[in-house]
């Protein structure tokens, strides 16, 4: 049994398709968030708190983490929120884990955040629209799926979609595999949004325990 860490779990997107021998810990700060997780993963350990804390508190109990700090502060909008006037530091959690674990961790890890609005101070592997640190190679997966923008140069069905942000749920609700029809959430769009796609989960969990796996010195 391999037992995982899931840092900053959401409603478990990147957990959705891994394989049944696994024994996973989930971490996320929204209590109303980790019960939806819990509906979804009734046997995964779920702990509402602090991930990052969590992580240094507990590293050592663990064969794999996955780690998806929060991504607004690293995103490309901060390019068009400064026309609005918002200016942020990026949050540099993210960092101090890749380096934590690149440093301190003996088993399989992997950060997965947005493409940011600058270059990376540490160089990571690319999928699909994510950025990945990780100690083991994560072979390239076309995943790009078109889930609406505030881009200007976006096409006009993606705008409309930016502006019709309720529209987005069911198709949302398709691409996850998640139905939260039943379920009382603020923004299950944005809920949604956050998801890593299942099938890039599974992609990176199979490169770090199956024939593609190559560890990174």
């Amino acid at each position: 049994m391999i037992k995982v860490l899931n840092l900053y779990c959401g409603i478990g997107g990147n957990r959705r398709l891994w394989p049944s021998n696994v024994k996973v810990t989930a971490v996320e700060h929204k209590r109303e968030i980790a019960d939806v997780y819990q509906s979804f993963f009734p046997d995964d350990e779920v702990v509402v708190g602090d991930a990052h804390q969590y992580l240094l508190d507990h590293f050592k109990e663990f064969d794999f983490i996955w780690s998806s700090p929060p991504c607004p502060t690293h995103s490309v909008t901060n390019h068009f929120l400064k026309g609005q006037g918002i200016y942020r530091y990026p949050d540099m959690a993210l960092y101090q884990e890749i380096i934590f674990l690149k440093h301190f961790f003996k088993g399989l890890w992997v950060v997965e955040n947005v493409k940011s609005y600058y270059d990376p101070l540490i160089k990571p592997q690319e999928a699909g629209r994510h950025y990945f640190w990780s100690n083991f190679n994560i072979t390239n997966m076309r995943c790009d799926v078109d889930i609406g923008t505030m881009n200007r140069q976006a096409s006009k069905l993606s705008q409309r979609k930016a502006i019709i942000r309720e529209a987005q749920i069911p198709e949302l609700t398709d691409l996850h595999g998640f139905d939260l029809s039943e379920i009382k959430l603020a923004n299950k769009r944005q809920v949604l949004r956050n998801c890593v796609l299942p099938k890039l989960g599974l992609h990176v969990f199979n490169c770090a325990y199956k024939e593609r796996q190559v560890t990174l010195k």
